[in-house]
């Protein structure tokens, strides 16, 4: 197979930040993707459902002429959120999720939670409507292998706070383990997870080997290569609890490149041609629609995007930007460190 179309996709996981960098960087995602998951963590985060109708409007006015793109927004859970004011973003058709970032977990996440008995209302109101909840799949406690962060927050964090609460529906994020697989794998229609490029491609060798690399540095970390096998397992399955969320996260090369980088890979730009690579890779082709443009909008109650993408295969290798130019600095395209022979074709 050299050719395949797909229903244009989504992305169900997508930071664009905020000022000049969300003006460098949204065309990268618009180019390809009709809607996204918006992440709510800003500097401050978006909180209330006014503060997600103004990130929205900042988004939508920073898009490229043209572009058919929705941003699907979220708010950022704290302790002190509002119950009523989630339940009416919500009935507006503005807010699409909740953001569950355990306090200190990764980039701007001081605001999370530490005490999950003071979101217990908000959760329940979630379940009562039926709005998901994203959760950042990590504990924070020092004592916990960064490695191990995933596996104990299934077992400490998310099954217990599923039990409390039932009906609702939850999206473990960006999942990097066996572990959180097959956890999803063994849940009702409830549940689901997305997966990123980068965790397709990347295992923890990439990152240390021969040198830090600072690019291929995120959170959740890579993890063992066996974790990786499983999360193309999963994504080239076809199992509807699985589907993309790039967690394309830029930050500009000195954030990237310091004493103390921040986490993150830049993947919007050549997402879908890593896809194709993959799934091929995998023999799975036909799978890769499933993955990017319908579990996600089947678990989100949303209609398959109409309109469609197609990807070829030459015998030329696609490339694409090094760097992305924004007026916040540089960003680096995730590289995956293999020629990638598919092509976007429109």
């Amino acid at each position: 197979m050299t050719q395949i179309t797909v229903p244009r996709p989504d992305d169900w996981h997508l930071h664009l930040r905020d000022g000049a960098m969300l003006q460098g960087i949204v065309p990268e995602t618009t180019r390809h993707f009709a809607r996204a998951i918006i992440m709510p963590n800003l500097v401050p985060p978006v909180v209330t459902g006014a503060e997600a109708a103004a990130y929205r409007d900042r988004i939508l006015a920073a898009l490229p002429e043209g572009a058919d793109f929705t941003p699907l927004m979220t708010l950022y859970l704290t302790e002190e959120t509002d119950p009523a004011d989630v339940a009416a973003a919500h009935a507006s058709g503005l807010v699409k999720a909740v953001k569950l970032y355990p306090a200190g977990a990764t980039t701007n996440s001081a605001s999370g939670v530490r005490d999950f008995a003071r979101v217990a209302g908000v959760l329940e109101k979630m379940a009562e409507i039926g709005l998901p909840l994203c959760v950042h799949g990590e504990v924070t406690d020092p004592a916990v292998d960064i490695f191990d962060r995933e596996a104990v927050f299934i077992d400490t964090v998310l099954d217990p706070l599923r039990r409390r609460t039932p009906g609702l529906r939850v999206v473990m994020e960006h999942v990097t383990t066996k572990n959180g697989v097959d956890y999803v794998a063994a849940q009702g229609d409830d549940m689901g997870a997305t997966i990123t490029t980068h965790h397709l491609i990347i295992n923890r060798n990439h990152i240390l080997v021969g040198g830090i690399k600072p690019h291929y540095y995120c959170l959740p970390v890579a993890k063992r290569e066996e974790h990786r096998l499983a999360l193309v397992a999963a994504a080239t399955s076809g199992d509807g609890h699985f589907f993309l969320g790039t967690d394309s996260a830029p930050h500009a090369e000195p954030a990237k490149e310091c004493a103390c980088g921040c986490a993150g890979c830049f993947t919007a730009t050549n997402t879908m041609a890593l896809l194709a690579h993959v799934f091929e890779r995998e023999g799975k082709l036909e799978n890769l629609a499933k993955f990017a443009s319908e579990n996600g909008p089947a678990f989100y109650r949303l209609p398959v995007n109409a309109g469609t993408l197609v990807l070829e295969k030459t015998d030329t290798p696609a490339e694409w930007p090094a760097k992305i130019v924004t007026g916040a600095g540089p960003v680096t395209v995730f590289d995956p460190g293999f020629p990638v022979y598919w092509h976007v074709k429109g």
